[in-house]
């Protein structure tokens, strides 16, 4: 029990924590190209960014209660990421886009935690994550 609580600990803090990630924002935009074949990118008002509909809508990802978009099926990740009400974070999101059942499995303490995202970018994720924080509500 112990040993759980200070994983579920330490993955809310790394998860909470303000961003560390610098990344370039136009190599981002470059770099989202790559993602596009799943997620696009549109406010309420426009879209802006055109893509796929397979994930979710990445438009204010950024300080977004992981795994909360209505209208997807998650993986057990980050459903349980979501039970837990982590919130992405662009150090966060650059992880997660690299190795995304790792990323899981580190936050959520658990070992079998599952993402359906399959697809690894092997560099580039501060980047994205990046251009990700430039496009939402507050940008």
């Amino acid at each position: 029990m112990t040993k759980l609580y200070t994983a579920a600990l330490f993955a809310a803090l790394c998860v909470t924590s303000p961003a560390l990630a610098e990344g370039d924002i136009e190599a981002g935009e470059q770099a989202f190209k790559k993602c596009k074949a799943c997620h696009m990118i549109a406010s309420e008002d426009e879209v802006l960014f055109k893509g796929g509909k397979t994930g979710p809508n990445l438009y204010g990802i950024i300080g977004r209660v992981m795994g909360s978009q209505e209208g997807f099926r998650y993986g057990s990740g980050l459903e349980a990421a979501n039970e837990a009400g982590l919130t992405w974070d662009e150090e966060g999101l650059a992880q997660y886009v690299a190795d995304p059942r790792a990323y899981v499995q580190e936050v959520t303490g658990d070992s079998g935690a599952k993402s359906k995202m399959t697809f690894k970018l092997k560099k580039g994720g501060e980047d994205v994550a990046a251009f990700l924080a430039s496009v939402g509500p507050e940008s």
